[in-house]
C-alpha cells in the first residue's frame, strides 16, 4: 500500500557504494580502486529469476564489455535447446553497484542476453523486451516516457519446510509474529503483541516484530543505490512487509525490481529469517501483490492528468485503462504467473479481483491514488500483478494493453467507487472478475496477444515459450498430484 503520492528526493549517494560512471574502462578502474575482489554478472531468465557467475578481479578488463562473455543457454528456463546452447552476456556499465550483502567485496553488473552468431539482442532476453518496449512508446508519438513505481509485497518467516514426493507433501511456516504462537511456551516466556489475521497494517513495536529488519533492508537498497521512499508492515498478520522504491523508467525499474528481491532475501538470510515473494504463502490472510503505478510523459508534462476528469485523470489515461482491462485476462499470465497466484486473488483479502477502475477502492482491479492533485503525482495503480512475475514483462506487457487502448480508443466501464463486496449479487452480475486458475489465463494469453507483438516488443516465439513452459513445469504438475487438504475432504468418504 502506497501512502504518499509525492516524497522528498533522497540524496545522491556518496562513497565508496557509488559508481559514477557508466564507461567502462571508469568503472574497471572504481572497481580496482575500491579494493573489490569478485565482478558479478548477472541477467533474468524467463520465469524472472537472477541468474549469475563471477571472475576474479583481475579478468575484468574492457573486452567483458566489448566482445561479451559466453554462457550455456541450454541451461537457463526458457532460453535454448542443446544444439543451439551457447549465448553471449552483454554487461551494462551503467548498472554497476557494489553488492552490500556479500562478505567479499563484490561488485555486480546487469546484462543484456545476445546471440553469439548473429550479435542481436536475444529475443527471449525480458530485458531486452522492457527495451523494446520503451523504443515503441516513443515510435508511436503518444509519449517519450513512462514511469513505474511497483508495490512488491513480501513475506518474513522464521522457518519454512516443505517436501513433495510420490507418498507425502506437506509444508510447515513458522514465524515470531503468528498469531498461532500466543500460545507456546517453548522453555522461556511468552510475551506476547502478535498482529491477528488481516490486522498487521502499521502497528509499532513490540507488535511489529521486523522493524529493525527491514531497516537494514532499506539501508542495504539505499547502499546499493536504490531511492527508497518508506517501509512498513502489511497487513498479512505474520510478517508481511512492504518496502517502496521512488519511480523509475521502464527498464530502470526492471533492474531495480530485480536488485529489490535479492537484497531483501539475502539481508533476511544473514539474519537467520528467510523472506518469499509467493503470493499467498499462508491460508486466511492477505496474499503479496506487487501493484504497478504507471503514467505517460511528453515534453515534461503529465499525460495522464486532467483537473477537469474523473479523479483528474486525462481522456489517455481513461483509454489506457480500457487497453488494461479489456486485455487483463491475458496480462494475467505474464502479471499472475503462478498457481499460487490464484489463490491470492480470491475476494475477502483486499484482493483486486474486480476487472474495473476506481479512485481509491482496492478491490478494483485498477485504482487512482488520490493522496495528492499535483499534476506530477497524477497516476494508474494496476493492482492484480503480483510479484512472484517478471518485473521487465509484467511492465511491458502493461505498457502495450494501455497504448492499445489509446490507439483504438477503447472505453472501459463506467468507475465503480462502492464498496463492491458489500453489493448484492444482481448489483454485482455485470462487473467482470479475473479468471480464477493459472491455465485460464494462459488460454487468454493464447487467445489474445497480438497487442504484444506491436514493434516487435514481445516476439511469438517468447510468447509460446513461456506459455508451453507454464503448462509443462506448473500447471501440468499440480493438477497431477494429490492436494493435502484432499485427504480431509476425501479420505473417507
Amino acid at each position: 500500500m502506497n501512502i504518499v503520492a509525492i516524497t522528498p528526493e533522497i540524496s545522491e549517494l556518496s562513497g565508496p557504494e557509488k559508481v559514477s560512471s557508466t564507461e567502462p574502462e571508469e568503472v574497471i578502474a572504481f572497481a580496482k580502486a575500491q579494493g573489490i575482489k569478485m565482478v558479478d554478472f548477472r541477467f533474468v531468465d524467463l520465469p524472472g529469476a537472477w541468474q549469475h557467475f563471477s571472475i576474479p578481479i583481475q579478468q575484468f578488463e574492457s573486452d567483458c564489455f566489448r566482445d561479451g562473455l559466453g554462457f550455456d543457454g541450454s541451461s537457463i528456463r526458457g532460453f535454448q535447446k542443446i544444439h543451439e546452447s551457447d549465448m553471449l552476456l552483454m554487461p551494462d556499465p551503467s548498472t554497476a553497484f557494489v553488492d552490500p550483502t556479500l562478505d567479499v567485496p563484490t561488485l555486480n553488473i546487469i546484462c543484456d542476453v545476445t546471440d553469439p552468431t548473429t550479435k542481436l539482442p536475444y529475443s527471449r532476453d525480458p530485458r531486452n523486451v522492457a527495451k523494446k518496449a520503451e523504443a515503441y512508446l516513443v515510435q508511436t508519438g503518444i509519449a517519450t516516457t513512462s514511469f513505474w513505481g511497483p508495490e512488491a509485497e513480501f513475506f518474513i518467516f522464521n522457518d519454512i519446510r516443505f517436501d513433495q514426493n510420490s507418498f507425502s507433501g506437506y509444508y510447515f511456516i513458522d514465524s515470531e509474529e503468528g498469531i498461532w504462537n500466543s500460545g507456546q511456551n517453548n522453555g522461556k516466556p511468552n510475551l506476547g503483541f502478535r498482529p491477528r489475521n488481516k490486522e498487521g497494517y502499521f502497528p509499532v513495536p513490540p507488535m511489529d516484530k521486523q522493524q529493525d529488519l527491514r531497516s537494514e533492508m532499506v539501508m542495504n537498497l539505499i547502499a546499493s543505490g536504490i531511492e527508497v521512499e518508506l517501509h512498513h508492515h502489511e497487513v498479512g498478520g505474520a510478517g508481511q512487509a512492504e518496502i517502496d522504491m521512488k519511480y523509475k523508467t521502464m527498464t530502470f525499474m526492471g533492474d531495480q525490481v530485480m536488485k529489490f528481491k535479492y537484497i531483501v532475501r539475502n539481508t533476511a538470510y544473514k539474519k537467520g529469517y528467510t523472506a518469499t515473494f509467493m503470493p499467498k504463502p499462508l491460508f486466511g490472510d492477505n496474499g503479496s501483490g506487487m501493484h504497478v503505478h504507471q503514467s505517460l510523459w511528453k515534453d515534461g508534462a503529465n499525460l495522464f492528468y486532467d483537473r477537469a476528469g474523473y479523479a483528474l485523470i486525462s481522456e489517455m489515461a481513461k483509454y489506457y485503462i480500457g487497453g488494461v482491462l479489456k486485455h487483463a485476462p491475458a496480462l494475467l499470465g505474464l502479471a499472475a504467473p503462478t498457481t499460487n497466484s490464484y489463490r491470492r486473488l480470491v475476494p475477502g483479502y483486499e484482493a483486486p479481483i474486480n476487472l474495473v477502475y476506481s479512485q481509491r477502492n482496492r478491490s478494483a482491479a485498477i485504482r487512482i491514488p488520490m493522496y495528492s492533485d499535483s499534476p506530477k503525482a497524477k497516476r494508474l495503480e494496476v493492482r492484480f500483478p503480483d510479484p512472484s512475475s517478471n518485473p521487465y514483462l509484467v511492465f511491458s506487457a502493461l505498457l502495450m494493453a494501455g497504448l492499445d487502448g489509446i490507439q483504438n480508443r477503447i472505453e472501459p466501464p463506467a468507475p465503480l467507487d462502492e464498496d463492491i463486496y458489500e453489493m448484492s449479487a444482481a448489483e454485482k452480475a455485470h462487473i467482470k472478475s479475473t479468471p480464477g486458475s493459472l491455465a485460464e489465463v494462459l488460454n487468454a494469453l493464447e487467445a489474445d496477444h497480438d497487442f504484444l507483438l506491436k514493434g516487435d516488443v514481445f516476439t511469438e516465439d517468447l510468447i509460446e515459450n513461456w506459455i508451453a513452459y507454464k503448462r509443462e513445469r506448473e500447471v501440468d504438475p499440480m493438477a497431477l498430484r494429490p492436494h493435502p487438504y484432499e485427504f480431509f475432504l476425501y479420505y473417507d468418504a
